[in-house]
């Protein structure tokens, strides 16, 4: 069996639910962000400073996470399709709250009969490359 990577109407798919994550995270909302993770225990988001395994564990987060400073900058965002059930989403991001500092930010989404859903995330931050003349 031949594995398709990069079909293009799945990478729009996941470009599309990728953009909804986005929008939802940097205005708080709590309720989509909720949507797009697979409510199920072996769900995993690693984040700045939290270890979050299961779904529960994610929603809580969200629910108490603080609303100030979510804005922020992609770059480099790089979405790709295995297959038409599994792709992954990977940016760096840049806030103006942490200057010096890069964000990287992955995840594994996964279709269901319920539509693409992240199954694990990993969020990270790193001293900005120094850039050579």
């Amino acid at each position: 069996m031949t594995l398709e990577v990069d079909l293009p109407d799945v990478v729009a798919e996941v470009s599309k639910a990728f953009a909804a994550y986005e929008k939802a995270l940097t205005s708080n909302d709590v309720t989509t962000l909720d949507l797009l993770f697979r409510k199920d225990s072996r769900t995993l988001r690693y984040g700045i400073a939290e270890n979050l395994y299961g779904y529960d564990a994610i929603a809580a987060f969200r629910a108490g996470r603080n609303p100030a400073g979510l804005m922020r900058d992609l770059s480099k965002t790089v979405i790709t399709a295995y297959g038409r059930d599994t792709a992954v989403a990977s940016t760096l991001f840049h806030r103006s709250s942490a200057p010096g500092r890069v964000g990287r930010q992955m995840q594994t989404w996964v279709r269901f009969a319920e539509g693409w859903r992240i199954v694990a995330a990993h969020v990270s931050l790193i001293d900005a490359p120094v850039e050579k003349p």
